[in-house]
C-alpha cells in the first residue's frame, strides 16, 4: 500500500461513500422533493453510470491510499439491479475492514439475506418517524413505516449487525416523534442516530429555523431515558455517541449545523457517474470515469485520487459561508448523506 493520502489540513482519507444510483423510490423533502423530482425528471442513463467493475476498481485505489471503511449508498442503492454483486466485489478487496450500506429499507426484506451472503457486514436504515402520517408525509410517497420495519427485522435475521437507524429531524415536522423512535429502538437493541436538518444541495428549502439542535433532542431524551456521553469509535467519527445509563444501548447525534465536525472529516464520496467529491456540501466533482474509460492504469488512478485529496481544504459546516465560487452545491441524492 502507498503512503496514506493527506489533505491540506493533514486529514487522511479513511472513509469512502459510494453512490451507485441517483434514483430513489422515496421523495423525502430534505433530499428529493416530489415537486421537483417528478415523473418527468431525467435521471442518469445507465451508460453514464460506473459499472460495478469500475466502482470496485476505484474502491481498490482508495484502499491503497488509506481507506478502510466503505459505505454503499444512493439515491436508494437497492433500486439498482443486482447491487449484491457489487457488494461481493467490494467484500473481496483486502483492506476494507468495514463494509456497510445506507438504505431507506423499503426493499430490504427481499435483499437482506442476499446482501449478507455477498459479504455486507452491517446496515443503516433511514426512518424519520414511526408515526404513520408523519412518515407518509416525509417520504413523499405515502408509504407507512411497516415495510421499513420489516426490512430492519430481515436485516437482523440475516446477521447485519449492528443495525443503525438514521432519522433526519425537522422543526415542526417530526421532532415530536423523536422520543418514541428512540424508545422503540432502545427496546429493539438498535442504534438510532438523529441528524440535524442540513443545507445539503440547493433544493430542500433549508432554513436555520427548521433545525432542531442535537443538544435540545439529547435533553428531551435524557429526561425520559437518562443518557450520558461515550467515547468516539475512531478519530473523525461523525456521530456523537451517548449511552443509556441503564446499560441498554446507545443513541447518536449528527450535528453538522449546531456542532460542526468537519475539521476531522476523513470522507470521500464517489457519485454514480464517477466523480469524486471531497465534501458533502461540495460544488466541484473530479471526474474518474473519463480517465478509466480512456485507459488509465491503476497507478494513474491512484495518483489522480491522491492529487484530488491532497488539494482538499473543505471545512464548509465550520465556516458555513454559502456556496463557494464555482457553482451550485451537489445534491444529496447524487452523493449520499
Amino acid at each position: 500500500m502507498q503512503q496514506p493520502a493527506l489533505d491540506t489540513l493533514g486529514r487522511p482519507v479513511h472513509d469512502l461513500r459510494i453512490s451507485v444510483t441517483d434514483r430513489c423510490n422515496f421523495r423525502c423533502g430534505y433530499c428529493m422533493p416530489a415537486e421537483i423530482f417528478g415523473e418527468r425528471y431525467h435521471f442518469l442513463p445507465r451508460n453514464q453510470l460506473l459499472t460495478y467493475e469500475e466502482i470496485a476498481r476505484v474502491a481498490r485505489a482508495f484502499v491503497d491510499l488509506g481507506v478502510t471503511k466503505v459505505r454503499v449508498t444512493g439515491g436508494e442503492p437497492l433500486v439498482r439491479q443486482h447491487v449484491d454483486k457489487l457488494i461481493a466485489q467490494l467484500s473481496a478487496i483486502d483492506g476494507i475492514d468495514d463494509l456497510t450500506m445506507t438504505t431507506n429499507g423499503y426493499l430490504l426484506t427481499d435483499f437482506a439475506q442476499r446482501l449478507a451472503d455477498a459479504g455486507l457486514e452491517r446496515i443503516t436504515v433511514s426512518l424519520d418517524s414511526l408515526e404513520p402520517e408523519v412518515f407518509k408525509a416525509m417520504n413523499g410517497r405515502g408509504y407507512g413505516p411497516e415495510r421499513v420495519l420489516s426490512g430492519i427485522a430481515a436485516a437482523e435475521r440475516a446477521g447485519l449487525s449492528p443495525i443503525k437507524v438514521n432519522a433526519v429531524v425537522e422543526r415542526g415536522v417530526n421532532e415530536h416523534t423523536a422520543i418514541d423512535l428512540a424508545r422503540h429502538f432502545k427496546a429493539a437493541g438498535h442504534i438510532v442516530r438523529f441528524i440535524e436538518f442540513m443545507d445539503v444541495g440547493n433544493l430542500n428549502g433549508w432554513e436555520r429555523s427548521k433545525v432542531v439542535p442535537s443538544a435540545e433532542l439529547a435533553a428531551l431524551i435524557d429526561a425520559e431515558m437518562p443518557i450520558e456521553p461515550m467515547e468516539a469509535n475512531y478519530d473523525g467519527e461523525v456521530a456523537q455517541r451517548w449511552r443509556y445509563r441503564d446499560g441498554s444501548g446507545e443513541v447518536g447525534f449528527i450535528s453538522s449545523v449546531s456542532q460542526p465536525f468537519c475539521g476531522a472529516c476523513t470522507r470521500a464520496r464517489l457519485s454514480p457517474e464517477g466523480s469524486v467529491y471531497t465534501c458533502l456540501f461540495g460544488t466541484l466533482g473530479h471526474d474518474l470515469k473519463g480517465p478509466i474509460r480512456d485507459g488509465a492504469t491503476d497507478d494513474d488512478l491512484r495518483q489522480r485520487i491522491a492529487r484530488i485529496w491532497g488539494e482538499r481544504a473543505d471545512r464548509y459546516s465550520e465556516l458555513r459561508t454559502g456556496v463557494a465560487p464555482g457553482g451550485r452545491k451537489v445534491e444529496m441524492y447524487q452523493i449520499g448523506g
